[in-house]
């Protein structure tokens, strides 16, 4: 059997890229950001900056340092569900008959 034409549409032949695969322009632009850092100083510089000044700092906190964070947490559960009991809420009465 010959294989499927390639029609642009992604399907059998033509699966697309991998999940989480970068494209050619996003790798070269990261590549060339990262060089780019290297060039300038690197870690060393990117601290000396932050201490250069207090609003550097909640810069680098605020904005740089959240993009090495994960965009989806997933939680404990088998497929990485988060688990959630339920919350129980009791209504005591006093004496009076009362809801406190």
């Amino acid at each position: 059997m010959d294989q499927p034409k390639n029609t642009g549409r992604f399907g059998p032949g033509n699966p697309g890229k991998p999940k989480g695969a970068l494209s050619k322009t996003t790798k070269a632009a990261k590549d060339a950001i990262a060089q780019a850092a290297e060039e300038l100083g690197g870690s060393d510089r990117l601290v000396a900056w932050v201490k250069e000044d207090p609003s550097n700092e909640r810069v680098f906190w605020g904005t740089i340092y959240p993009k090495l964070l994960p965009l989806q947490v997933n939680g404990a559960g088998e497929n990485g569900e988060h688990l959630f009991t339920g919350i129980r809420v009791e209504f005591v009465t006093s004496g009076n008959g009362a809801v406190s």
